[in-house]
């Protein structure tokens, strides 16, 4: 184990968590709005596309914005990083607000982008039980992944977490949102990726039940996650301002 000492102060860590789920709902939005543009009425080539530049984009957003913040860039992974010591609750509230910050932004500049309104609330109706429940199930995965990696071999989260994601856009009927911030920021979209603001709330009770299931889950499967719990999303040198924290050794 290496300490590590280098802890990038809570304003940076906060800036990279909004920059970082800004450039992530930029992507959802704009690639959405280009598959469908380019896809001639083909929903499933417009899906396609969209889920190829979500998982790419994941990658290289956890890869670059991990060592700094942890790239949460998910309040559902932040509440159970903090659920679970890894990060201080005093610095939740920062996070959560940069988060969403940051969604609400990367809507906007993918609207800009694309020639769109700034914002417009979604008329892409997501409701019932089915729905509901898919996001549950893609909360629940996402966080199993982010544990059961963070714990054994957590240089691989980045591409175990964008490979999950590619595959939930396609096993669940939500199409994966698994993340609050996301699913309010895509009720601002009318496009391809929106939600109605009316079905947001759902899902993001959902999500955070499914985050709070796996957690719990992995917290049994796995007694000793505690000592690891700073490494959600990716190895960090950032932690809180507490003093020292400890990630694992690369092998």
């Amino acid at each position: 184990m290496t300490p590590v000492t280098d802890t990038p102060s809570l304003t940076r860590r906060v800036v990279a968590e909004a920059i970082g789920t800004a450039l992530l709902l930029a992507a959802v939005v704009g690639s959405g709005i280009m598959g469908e543009r380019l896809a001639g009425g083909n929903v499933a080539v417009a899906l396609l596309a969209n889920t190829l530049a979500t998982g790419a984009a994941l990658v290289a957003l956890i890869l670059t914005f991990g060592p700094i913040s942890g790239a949460h860039l998910n309040p559902a992974v932040t509440l159970a990083d903090a659920s679970q010591r890894g990060l201080p609750w005093r610095d939740v509230l920062p996070y959560l607000a940069a988060q969403i910050a940051g969604a609400f932004s990367g809507v906007a500049a993918a609207h800009v982008m694309f020639g769109e309104p700034l914002f417009f609330a979604s008329r892409h109706a997501r409701a019932g039980v089915s729905q509901v429940f898919s996001e549950f199930v893609a909360t629940f995965g996402l966080l199993a992944v982010i544990w059961g990696c963070a714990r054994s071999r957590s240089s691989v989260v980045p591409f175990a977490v964008a490979a999950y994601i590619t595959a939930a856009y396609w096993f669940t009927g939500s199409t994966s949102f698994a993340n609050p911030a996301v699913t309010l920021a895509r009720s601002a979209t009318d496009t391809f990726a929106g939600i109605r603001p009316a079905d947001a709330p759902a899902f993001v009770i959902a999500q955070l039940v499914g985050a709070g299931a796996a957690t719990a889950l992995f917290r049994w499967l796995v007694p000793a996650l505690p000592e690891v719990a700073d490494t959600v999303g990716v190895p960090r040198t950032a932690g809180s301002d507490d003093g020292p924290h400890v990630v694992p050794e690369r092998r």
